[in-house]
């Protein structure tokens, strides 16, 4: 029998050529990228008299703590400015007034010196209240200004000892300021109430809230968080809608940030120039107990009130957040002589249908996060990117080619082959 391997191999070199052409080696050159701000993250620790308490481990709760800390300090990234506040670690009295004013910065935020944050640390015994308010806004106050990254991590063991100041209420009157400081929660071996407490304070800001009952939990889960602000992350823009088109704020593309009431509408404007295609998603958090049925609803609107597109999305039962986003594609314009051409004015609505019950309360509003970006627009209506495949369809019909032609080449060959068997 006589064999030909020729026409076999050069299909195969066909292939590779192909292959190659289509991914060339210089197409993922590497380029410079900004050096981001160094994120910024405050532990704020309980010294309060419970932490004397001896349930973790078969040592006392601030030991516990004390060894984690020692953990953690070892292991925080080099570009992450670490600070450390206690409450409750002063004040031995019996004077309310006075022990729910007892929050102090333990160790400045900044480049962490290693020895000298663990010898801070050291020097902690229990002592008194739990003033946690007291504290969150302390340590919002120690970690202000900037376009860092920002994160609190609180470890407590009970709840607040110093109401009315309502630490949930801190958290959201922070939330509210559109700073994006994030507070994370972890409650040592917690009560009903310290984790219904501890878990509103971490909803609030977008936050998490673990409990704890070893030592080597403890150390893990605020690694973790610490290890978490040093991931690059987009900061939202705090902005605020407007009850009408005519007085909303001008957006670009970007991540925008607001506070929405219960039921309400928010208005915001973006300008599209012809040959551009405006993209935009909303999301709503439910940072509190709501009713059970709810929706978000975006629509892009022309100034003159007149509806061009629009997105919704509802719900039944518990929820953290829902979305809903739109695109609107503006056609390139037929004259091609005008120099500049006029963009279009877009009403962005922004409306939710929550309610909650009597018991809570509704100020400030529920957080938005509104992303807008405009790009250009596909060239035809019938351009691939519309069915969701972007700017790759060329590829995926090059392949859907080579498939054809290896699949031609293949058959041929195998006849020829028989053809040349049978002869001989």
């Amino acid at each position: 029998m006589i064999t030909r391997k020729r026409p076999a191999a050069a299909a195969c070199g066909l292939l590779a050529a192909l292959v190659v052409g289509l991914f060339p080696a210089g197409a993922a050159a590497d380029e410079p990228v900004a050096k981001l701000p160094s994120p910024k993250v405050e532990l704020v620790l309980d010294v309060s008299g419970s932490m004397r308490a001896r349930d973790i481990d078969g040592q006392t709760r601030m030991s516990a703590a004390k060894q984690a800390f020692n953990e953690v300090l070892d292991a925080v990234p080099s570009e992450v400015e670490l600070g450390i506040r206690t409450l409750g670690a002063n004040y031995p009295g019996k004077d309310r007034k006075v022990g729910c004013k007892d929050t102090k910065q333990l160790y400045p935020v900044g480049p962490l010196d290693r020895t000298e944050a663990k010898t801070a640390v050291a020097t902690l015994a229990p002592t008194g209240w739990t003033p946690i308010g007291p504290a969150l806004l302390g340590a919002a106050d120690d970690l202000k200004g900037g376009e860092a990254t920002r994160r609190i991590v609180l470890i407590t063991d009970g709840e607040d000892t110093c109401a009315p100041l309502d630490p949930c209420e801190v958290a959201r009157d922070i939330a509210a300021k559109g700073n994006h400081l994030v507070i994370d929660t972890l409650g040592l071996v917690p009560d009903a109430k310290t984790r219904n407490q501890l878990s509103c304070i971490a909803e609030a800001t977008g936050g998490t809230y673990t409990s704890v009952q070893h030592t080597d939990e403890l150390s893990d889960r605020v690694s973790q968080l610490v290890d978490r602000a040093a991931e690059p992350v987009v900061t939202p823009v705090a902005t605020e809608g407007a009850q009408e088109c005519a007085k909303a704020p001008q957006l670009t593309s970007g991540l925008f940030s607001d506070r929405e009431k219960f039921g309400e509408h928010r208005w915001y404007r973006v300008d599209v120039l012809p040959g551009q295609e405006l993209r935009a998603s909303v999301s709503v958090a439910a940072d509190r107990a709501v009713n059970n049925d709810y929706g978000v609803l975006l629509r892009a609107v022309t100034v003159h009130g007149r509806e061009i597109v629009r997105g919704s999305e509802a719900g039944d039962g518990r929820t953290d957040v829902i979305s809903t986003g739109l695109r609107y594609p503006k056609a390139q314009l037929d004259d091609a002589d005008e120099v500049k051409p006029a963009a279009e004015t877009v009403c962005l609505q922004v409306s939710n249908s929550f309610s909650a019950p009597a018991s809570v309360k509704t100020d400030p509003g529920l957080p938005v996060e509104l992303t807008v970006d405009v790009v250009d627009a596909p060239d035809e209506a019938s351009d691939v990117a519309a069915f969701g495949l972007g700017r790759g369809w060329w590829l995926l019909a090059v392949l859907v080619l080579t498939g054809l032609v290896a699949g031609l080449l293949w058959g041929w060959i195998s006849r020829w082959r028989i053809a040349v068997w049978r002869t001989n």
